[in-house]
């Protein structure tokens, strides 16, 4: 038996004189007792299997499952918390299995919501509630942001795409970029044909160098946007202009940016003898994009800022020593970097005597330790990714044992005592699957973030065939943070994953689509790549 319910803020009715709050054996499950006593053979409702958080790729199917016991038989309610069961859902109940349903085909971005389930017989009901989390579908997205960035209609309706049509910042770039980042400025653009593309770099090298020479004299030592501790970001380049009143004009995404010498403006442009020096203060998500130099109407230099999306799953706490001892931050990102920036008293800190810089080999993991701590080492420690950091204290206490002076001691981790408390949680993901697109031959990435207690065992599926025992696929599980490489991505990997995690209390899951996006020439370029690219630019230049 199953309904559905009009509106959330209906209840039951309540046949009995009294309610009785009861406990059901699965957790997040709440019952009501409408009656004081239970007659012989009743019982109130109860779920053995009760829904769980879904975290859904738009576009596709969400289905709430639930198994419910009572006697006599319960009716099956649902309910969402911001709006009504329409048309769009479907409520089923298969009788062999005795599993209530809620199917939500072709999920909306606009059916994120609560959901409710309500088991109800005469003597009383049991309640649980899901969460629906929606990914966007990453193609609208990437679709208006090139629009945006070059000014041209796109179709976002079209079914079928012809060729790609490569965008004049792509050539913009590789003209302006160091041969090592050709690879990865092609993943980004999907451009697989590499040797077409050197052919057709090498021709718009050269009418580029005949356009600048018109205006520069020399051009050199060209330096790609960097982000700076400070919170800025640069880029500089080496120039004599034919003519020294010649105008600069500085562009980004193809709309002109004023400039100043002053370096507490927004954008500032400073120049040193030959050296012009561009920067942006107090970077923001809104500064990424495509920065262009003009020198009367000559393109010159083009780089393009990119803002990694990572955020801390695990933030530095504060650190006690005693004087002598190492001190260890320790935080965990939610994505693979070579790199993150360390302060100490808002000064940048490197490897050396001081300090030990050490990053795990899956790159989530990212440690500071302050060696041989000094009562002057104290103060706020800070890590930096991108636009994110987080801080803590170092505190360092004097060691008041004379035999101990000038002596260092070993690092020792003082715990708390374990108090009698329970910490148990459901699995849940705090960071979920993001939708992939690659280009065959490609190294592809895909993670996650998952928290729980007890810790959750993880499975990843593609096409709902288990991956945790294939070779193929390198899987990790690090604090929480479940990866997933694939190092040469080909045809047989596109297709829908999926991310289950699951402890005693609870069962959790969300998917992505991996598209892999034609046949890549890549292979080929894995051998010859160096050897062939030194060549086609040597006759270029001669």
């Amino acid at each position: 038996m199953f309904k559905i319910r009009k509106t959330k803020d209906e209840e039951p009715t309540a046949p009995g004189q009294g309610k009785i709050k009861k406990r059901s054996r699965v957790p997040g499950v709440m019952i009501t007792q409408f009656v004081e006593e239970l007659p012989e053979g009743m019982s109130t409702p109860d779920f053995t299997r009760k829904p769980i958080a879904l975290t859904i790729q738009e576009g596709k199917v969400a289905i709430f499952r639930a198994i419910v016991t009572g006697k006599p038989t319960p009716t099956v309610t649902w309910v969402r918390n911001n709006g009504e069961i329409d048309e769009r859902f479907k409520i089923l109940f298969e009788s062999s299995s005795g599993e209530h349903q809620l199917q939500i085909p072709d999920v909306s971005v606009d059916q994120a919501d609560t959901y409710k389930c309500f088991a109800e017989n005469e003597y009383g009901k049991a309640i649980v509630t899901a969460a629906l989390n929606i990914i966007e579908v990453g193609y609208k997205k990437s679709k208006a942001m090139q629009q945006s960035r070059t000014g041209t209609q796109v179709d976002m309706d079209a079914k079928e795409e012809t060729k790609p049509q490569i965008d004049d910042a792509f050539w913009d770039l590789l003209m302006s970029a160091d041969k090592k980042d050709y690879e990865s400025i092609c993943g980004e653009y999907g451009i697989t044909d590499f040797r077409g593309m050197l052919k057709k770099l090498n021709e718009k090298k050269i009418e580029r160098e005949q356009e600048q020479e018109k205006v520069v004299e020399r051009l050199c030592n060209l330096k790609p946007i960097e982000l700076k501790d400070s919170g800025a970001a640069e880029f500089e380049l080496e120039m004599a202009l034919k003519d020294p009143t010649s105008k600069i004009f500085i562009y980004k995404d193809g709309i002109m940016i004023p400039f100043d010498a002053d370096a507490e403006v927004k954008h500032g442009l400073k120049q040193v003898g030959k050296k012009f020096v561009f920067s942006i203060n107090g970077v923001n998500p809104e500064d990424a994009g495509l920065y262009q130099v003009e020198v009367d109407g000559v393109k010159i230099f083009s780089t393009d800022l990119k803002l990694p999306s990572v955020d801390f799953l695990v933030k530095i706490q504060d650190v006690t020593a005693e004087e002598r001892e190492d001190a260890v931050f320790e935080c965990v990102v939610s994505q693979p970097l070579k790199k993150i920036t360390w302060m100490g008293k808002n000064i940048a800190l490197e490897q050396g005597d001081k300090f030990d810089i050490i990053v795990s080999e899956d790159m989530l993991i990212h440690t500071l330790v302050v060696k041989d701590c000094m009562l002057l080492d104290k103060g706020i420690y800070a890590a930096v990714a991108g636009l994110k950091s987080c801080s803590a204290w170092l505190i360092v206490e004097a060691d008041n044992d004379p035999n101990a002076r000038g002596k260092k001691k070993t690092f020792s981790l003082n715990l708390p005592a374990s108090k009698d408390c329970n910490f148990e949680t459901p699995p849940s993901f705090s960071v979920p699957l993001k939708t992939h697109n690659s280009p065959e031959s490609y190294e592809c990435y895909m993670s996650c973030a998952v928290t729980g207690n007890p810790r959750p065992y993880v499975t990843w599926y593609r096409n709902n065939i288990s991956l945790n025992t294939n070779t193929n696929y390198y899987i990790t599980n690090t604090c929480g943070v479940c990866s997933m490489v694939i190092l040469k991505v080909g045809p047989k990997d596109s297709g829908d994953y999926t991310v289950i995690a699951e402890n005693p209390l609870g069962r959790v899951e969300c998917s992505t689509k991996l598209a892999v996006k034609g046949k890549s020439s890549f292979t080929v370029f894995s051998f010859f790549f160096y050897l062939f690219l030194m060549s086609s630019l040597s006759c270029c230049l001669l």
